[in-house]
């Protein structure tokens, strides 16, 4: 298991795909909960899960990633009601890493790109602890 380090609001977070090939998850079951009604419909023309190559902005690794990744990013990210109000705290920031092709951000970077929806403190509370909420993790540096 890997070492715990504490958060500060310097940190910056990402999806961590690493994290969604545990057992038991199932990512593409998840990304549909974030899709927009023309990309729903899409996936039920042709459910087969397709894939392909993502290139990490901030350490250039390549994750295989799920191609309806990126049908909600080109499809409904643009949308000005994809992350509303309303929508949980967690959820709002995954969906904050899909518009910004997962790139790495810190707590009051996400707090200003969602509008105040939160503050950093508050999202680093969220975020910032042992347990890990839909792959949101901070970014580990290579050693």
């Amino acid at each position: 298991m890997a070492k715990y380090i504490k958060p500060t609001l310097k940190t910056k977070y990402h999806i961590d795909f690493v994290w969604w090939q545990k057992p038991g998850k199932n990512f593409h079951r998840y990304l549909l909960g974030h899709a927009c009604e023309d990309v729903q419909a899409l996936v039920a023309e042709n459910p087969e899960v397709q894939t392909m190559d993502w290139v990490d902005p901030e350490t250039g690794q390549v994750f295989v990633i799920d191609q309806l990744w990126h049908h909600i990013q080109t499809d409904c990210a643009p949308s000005p009601d994809f992350i509303p109000e309303t929508l949980a705290l967690t959820e709002s920031i995954v969906r904050l890493f899909i518009e910004n092709d997962n790139t790495p951000l810190t707590p009051a970077e996400m707090a200003q790109k969602l509008g105040g929806k939160k503050d950093a403190r508050t999202i680093l509370r969220t975020i910032g602890g042992k347990r890990v909420y839909e792959g949101i993790r901070p970014v580990v540096s290579p050693v």
